[in-house]
């Protein structure tokens, strides 16, 4: 079923072109399974399993991890209310609402397509956004989902995933495997292929993620017509996150290519360049010309551009 939110060609193509170029990783990839595993039916069942967990039981470990739980209308009703209007204006099925116990200011969806797809938001964003404000958010993340881009993320990434798992694997058996030669350069094969395959997946999933926040980003603020309130939440989010200790933190960075906002203590630095995320002035000005293409009208104090 096709939503309301634009449509956006350019992340479908880059959506398109990471896919390819993290299928063609995986040659390199089996290879280095099958020198280690022997066996290619092993190999088979394990990429499946490994797949299979991670693309349809996405949003139970997201939601696990998080701390997130499901709630019904009568303990959220303001919150449901949101996402039904914006479900509705959408024209797409509602997900299931969630929230996390967590005093960081954040919101996440997932879930493998738009009818098994979750949008979660946490304890500390609902108390610190008004309606309008959280009606953007919310609506980024709607558009992740009819964009389909958490489904396309989550599939990307397991590859970075198993590819960490066989470098330490062969690590640890250099550690405490057979000493021979011909194991050893076997072993140190599979660590070379193995952290390239991880360096590669993972430069080129954080390309497509900064460009699928930008997307999120207008998305929203075509469908709400509110680009305004969205850039004012994306303000106060992330200079509440930049307050909560690093330590609070580390956990939530994990899941930072899913997140509004990235789970940052500190402006990142060179980091930047590795980011999941644009950097705010990015966003702010991106929001700021969709604001001056609506003609809307900045609320006092809130960021955009006339």
């Amino acid at each position: 079923m096709q939503s309301r939110f634009r449509s956006d060609r350019r992340l479908t193509v880059r959506m398109g072109i990471t896919l390819f170029l993290l299928g063609l990783l995986y040659v390199g990839f089996v290879a280095a399974l099958i020198v280690v595993l022997k066996s290619w039916v092993l190999v088979v069942v394990i990429v499946a399993a490994v797949l299979g967990v991670q693309y349809w039981f996405s949003d139970r470990i997201a939601l696990f991890a998080m701390r997130g739980r499901v709630v019904e209308r009568d303990e959220y009703p303001e919150l449901h209310g949101v996402v039904d209007r914006l479900a509705a204006m959408a024209d797409m099925p509602k997900p299931v609402v969630a929230v996390s116990e967590m005093e960081m200011p954040n919101a996440f969806a997932t879930g493998r397509n738009p009818d098994n797809a979750v949008v979660c938001v946490t304890t500390g964003l609902l108390r610190r956004l008004d309606p309008a404000e959280l009606e953007g958010v919310l609506a980024h993340e709607l558009s992740h989902v009819a964009h389909k881009d958490v489904a396309v993320i989550t599939i990307a990434s397991f590859l970075g995933v198993i590819a960490g798992l066989i470098v330490r694997f062969a690590f640890y058996s250099q550690l405490f495997g057979r000493r021979d030669q011909n194991t050893m350069a076997v072993l140190a094969v599979v660590m070379g292929v193995s952290a390239a395959v991880y360096a590669l997946s993972f430069l080129l999933i954080r390309a497509l993620s900064r460009y699928r926040e930008l997307a999120a980003d207008r998305a929203a603020a075509l469908l709400t017509g509110r680009p305004s309130a969205l850039a004012a939440a994306l303000t106060k989010v992330t200079g509440d996150i930049a307050r909560i200790p690093t330590k609070d933190l580390r956990t939530a960075q994990a899941f930072n290519a899913f997140y509004f906002t990235p789970a940052f203590g500190a402006e990142p630095g060179l980091g930047r360049f590795f980011a999941t995320h644009p950097s705010l002035e990015q966003r702010l000005d991106q929001l700021g010309r969709i604001s001056a293409e609506l003609g809307e009208a900045t609320a006092p104090g809130a960021p955009g551009k006339a």
